[in-house]
């Protein structure tokens, strides 16, 4: 009994975790194409590529999570 409540951990993963990643790895796809596209879209290269920042800051800060770095 007592081995296996000190087996018990809280884990920092979640299921959306994998969702993020694939999101973020969708838009940097987006801003590849964007960039070399012959017809070029300013509006669109700069919307995209603040999107990408952003999501790359949100996959910092869950990586970070994992490791129990960041506290929350």
């Amino acid at each position: 009994m007592l081995l296996a409540e000190g087996a018990q951990t809280a884990s920092n993963f979640h299921g959306f975790d994998v969702f993020m990643i694939l999101f973020t790895i969708i838009i940097f796809i987006g801003v590849v194409r964007l960039l070399t596209a012959k017809v070029k879209n300013p509006f669109a290269i700069a919307f995209s590529v603040v999107a990408l920042l952003v999501f790359l800051f949100a996959d910092v800060v869950m990586v970070l999570n994992w490791f129990g770095i960041m506290g929350g």
